[in-house]
């Protein structure tokens, strides 16, 4: 073979493996389907979940030219709060496209960092129940106060001033008369003292004119003061038992609420509690029919699952409500044929948040409040690092 021909040989061998190349499919733009599954969701099989780590290193799918790196604008494209149900007391809401560390986050500041009023301090000037003052000054500490905590401030930015901007006094004092039956001392009976403290807090001398020293030292009544409703220390529940007396028992004390947080004492916090979940996903791989169909609808006690007529005189099962799913897995128990039947999962980047408050304040501004907190925290960092 000539010299002409072996180089046109070769020509044509490069042109084929070239159109070989060109014919091939082009480098993916984004994660292959089982990839992005086991990305977004986690897998709840029989034995366990699986897939359940998030994955942040934006070199992760490098191989597929993918950039997995965290962006600003995706983010707050992405976010989306949905609020499912509000009421006085609770609130249940979704968070989407969020990472369960920052979900994770709020639950942590609404429980132990969002500020309330509590009673901290009880004078005790007379207590003959069989109730003993440490116990009663416990159950004081305990009883939620409906006010809000904005309109006040620490009591360590004032030493030990005890004034109007940093103290709330409430007044007790309940006898059973001799002769007459046992009573029940509830929270209602704890007044509201607008003008401070009444108690002495030293020895009162005879014959003095002066006017005896308190426990707090307020300039002004809490009743004058901008921003502060007429109601403003109410308690949220009036019913709360503290002690019962006796023929001839006696309770008297003042008991001072003062700012705190739940880090320091559980009686701050303004949650009864704050938890999430997964949004779960129940999906269907193959349709179950008639028979099986009523045997998955009896077993799921959630009540996940509905029957739908196909008509013929066949009947489906159908995911209705996958939002009470509660994992309970009872739907694929029964054999390999169910596991292949039906996939339970949970969506790694939408939440279900449910708030209960104490009633301190509401539920919704307690989240509020916690934006603001992370917010702070955000800023500080930013702040130590620039």
């Amino acid at each position: 073979m000539s010299e002409e021909d072996e180089s046109m040989a070769e020509q044509s061998d490069n042109e084929s493996g070239l159109d070989f190349i060109l014919s091939l499919d082009d480098v993916p733009s984004k994660i292959p389907p089982h990839l992005e599954l086991f990305k977004t969701r986690v897998l709840c099989n029989n034995d366990a979940p699986i897939h359940t780590d998030t994955i942040h290193y934006s070199g992760a799918y490098k191989v597929l030219g993918v950039d997995n790196s965290q962006q600003f604008d995706s983010f707050r494209k992405n976010f989306k709060v949905e609020v499912k149900r509000l009421t006085d007391s609770d609130m249940e809401f979704d968070m989407i496209g969020i990472d369960p560390a920052l979900a994770n986050a709020f639950r942590r500041i609404l429980i132990s960092e969002v500020p309330t009023m509590a009673i901290e301090r009880v004078y005790i000037a007379n207590n003959t129940s069989v109730v003993q003052d440490e116990v009663l000054s416990h159950r004081l500490g305990l009883i939620p106060i409906r006010v809000d905590p904005r309109l006040f401030e620490y009591p360590d930015n004032a030493g030990d001033d005890n004034n109007e901007r940093n103290t709330i006094v409430f007044g007790l004092h309940v006898r059973c008369q001799v002769g007459q039956p046992r009573i029940t001392v509830k929270s209602d009976k704890l007044k509201w003292l607008p003008n401070g403290s009444e108690l002495p807090c030293e020895d009162v001398k005879p014959n003095t004119s002066s006017k005896p020293k308190t426990f707090t030292s307020f300039s002004c009544s809490q009743n004058s003061l901008p921003g502060f409703p007429s109601n403003s220390s109410d308690l949220t529940d009036s019913d709360i038992i503290l002690a019962k007396l006796g023929p001839g028992q006696e309770i008297e004390l003042e008991a001072h609420a003062v700012k705190g947080i739940g880090r320091t004492h559980a009686k701050w916090s303004p949650v009864a509690t704050a938890w999430y979940r997964m949004l779960p996903e129940v999906v269907l791989l193959e349709d179950i029919v008639d028979e099986q169909a009523e045997e998955l609808v009896n077993k799921c006690q959630p009540n996940v699952f509905d029957i739908e007529d196909i008509g013929k005189g066949k009947r489906r099962a159908t995911v209705a409500r996958p939002r009470n799913c509660t994992l309970c897995r009872e739907c694929i128990r029964g054999g390999k044929e169910w596991e292949d039947r039906i996939s339970i999962r949970r969506v790694k980047h939408h939440f279900i948040f449910c708030i209960e408050s104490t009633g301190a304040l509401p539920p919704e501004v307690l989240f509020t409040e916690a934006v603001k907190i992370l917010e702070d925290k955000c800023e500080r960092v930013i702040t130590e690092f620039s």
